[in-house]
Order: structure tokens, then C-alpha cells, then sequence
């Protein structure tokens, strides 16, 4: 198959080509999620990237190195962006890589971390890999081809409003404490009354609002890696993804995931 043998972005059905891509995603994702498991009862080499709390492992350069292993065997000409090692390629084709979301969670022992693989084709997002070691749950998607976990179907919640009441998750950026803008967010949920959780690993996060596990999502500061695949699967589910302002992007000013029913007064509350 010549490399862009399929339409983009207005195909309304899933391109055979994709299954070929969600499967070296797949086995990408499942093999970082074998060494997470392998290593996680073991001692950490912890060190600080921007701050304190932004902690890289030595379990974070071993994933992505063989993630971008797994990518490179099936499709050597195909671009890497990962969050340890950065770009490396150029062209149509990029894979979008987190090989260790909840890096804090793993190295504490947390059982809330997970892999998180995506593939860009020039700009689109058309193929997300979601993997949670410790519950041994895959997350996929594909574009115009749905969203599933271990195989099944699924969708958002069908939670009515805010006060239904809605179950909601975020997280905060490493310089949270130099910038506290989300916290007037939060205060604003919480002054409703919503419940709020902070798991602590955004690509899971999406993925648990596409299942309807959480019935929304909100964040600041994330970076493209962290919603690249999470953000495909939610969108695949039937659920709305935008940023802040609501332009329907994951990569714009913070990022707000519900499902259709529930996104606009999320949004509302928020920027309210």
C-alpha cells in the first residue's frame, strides 16, 4: 500500500490501513506495559526534569525505547515524537508516544500509569492505543472506526447534567504552583457541589470518560503526547473533545472531554 492510499480527514469509514497501524500500536503499547509491570517492584533511578514533582524514571527510557523499537521495525520511514527523546523523522506519518503516563503514580507505587501510543497522518489523528498494565485493559481507536476496550464497544456516560451528579477528573500542570489558574477552575466544580477526582495520568483519564467510567474531564498544561491517543479514543466513543475556549482541539488551551450530552455545560461551568 503507497503511503497515503486512504482520505483524510472526511472518510466516514475506517481505512483497511488502519488496522495494519492499530496493530503496531497495540503491540507497542502492550510491550511498554510489560516492562512497567516487570520493573514496578523494584528501586527507581528518579530524577527532575522541570520541577520537583516532574519525576522521569529509568522505567519511562526504557518504554519509549522500545516502543519506538516496535514502531520502527514495522515502519522505518514513519516519524517518532515521544515524550523521553523528542522527534525524531520527518513527513506524513508521525507516531505520538507516551511511554509512561503517571510516572509520580508508578514510582510510588500507585497502580495508575499506563502506555499510550498514537499516529498522527498529516496532522490527523487516526489511530489511538491505550494500555493499562495493572488491569490489563487496551484501550483502541481508529478514525471513523469507533472505540474499544479489550474489544468491546464503548461509550460515554449518559449522566444528564453537572448535578446529576456528574463524576468529573483533572490534574494540574508540574508548575502549578507558579501559575494556579486551574485551581480557580476546580473551585468552581467544587463550589457546585460536583465531585472531583485527580487520578493522575491523562491518557487514562480520557479513556475512562470515553467508557463513561467519568462523566468529564479538564486539564491544563498538557502536551501533545499526553492526549494524542486518549483524546482519538474519546472522540471515536461518541464523546466531544475541545480545548478551554471550545475549539474542538486537544492541543489548544487546555482540554475538556464529555460526552455530547454533558460537554456544553461542563464548558460552561468552567469558563463561567
Amino acid at each position: 500500500m503507497t503511503p497515503l492510499d486512504f482520505a483524510l480527514p472526511d472518510s466516514a469509514l475506517p481505512d483497511p490501513a488502519f488496522t495494519a497501524y492499530l496493530d503496531v500500536a497495540t503491540e507497542a503499547a502492550r510491550a511498554a506495559g510489560a516492562i512497567q509491570l516487570a520493573r514496578a517492584e523494584l528501586a527507581h533511578d528518579e530524577k527532575s526534569k522541570t520541577t520537583f514533582s516532574d519525576l522521569v524514571t529509568e522505567v519511562d527510557a526504557l518504554c519509549e525505547a522500545e516502543i519506538r523499537r516496535v514502531i520502527s521495525a514495522a515502519y522505518p520511514a514513519h516519524a517518532v515524537l515521544g515524550e523521553e527523546e523528542g522527534q525524531a523523522g520527518e513527513g506524513d506519518f508521525l507516531w505520538v508516544v507516551d511511554p509512561l503516563d503517571g510516572t509520580v503514580n508508578y514510582a510510588r507505587g500507585y497502580p495508575v500509569y499506563c502506555a499510550s501510543v498514537a499516529l498522527e497522518v498529516r496532522g490527523v489523528r487516526v489511530v489511538g492505543a491505550v494500555y493499562d498494565p495493572t488491569r490489563r485493559e487496551l484501550f483502541t481507536a481508529t478514525l471513523g472506526g469507533g472505540a474499544f476496550l479489550n474489544g468491546a464497544r464503548i461509550r460515554p456516560s449518559r449522566t444528564p447534567s453537572l448535578l446529576s451528579p456528574a463524576l468529573i477528573s483533572t490534574g494540574f500542570p508540574y508548575n502549578v504552583a507558579s501559575d494556579r489558574s486551574n485551581l480557580t477552575y476546580l473551585e468552581k466544580l467544587l463550589a457546585l457541589g460536583v465531585p472531583v477526582r485527580r487520578p493522575g495520568a491523562a491518557a487514562l483519564d480520557l479513556c475512562n470518560v470515553a467508557s463513561g467510567r467519568m462523566d468529564g474531564y479538564w486539564e491544563m498544561g498538557l502536551k501533545r503526547w499526553d492526549a494524542a491517543a486518549g483524546s482519538l479514543i474519546v472522540e471515536e466513543a461518541g464523546g466531544v473533545i475541545s480545548d478551554l475556549g471550545g475549539q474542538p482541539t486537544p492541543y489548544g488551551h487546555g482540554i475538556v472531554a464529555a460526552s455530547a450530552l454533558l460537554h456544553p455545560e461542563l464548558l460552561a461551568a468552567l469558563s463561567g
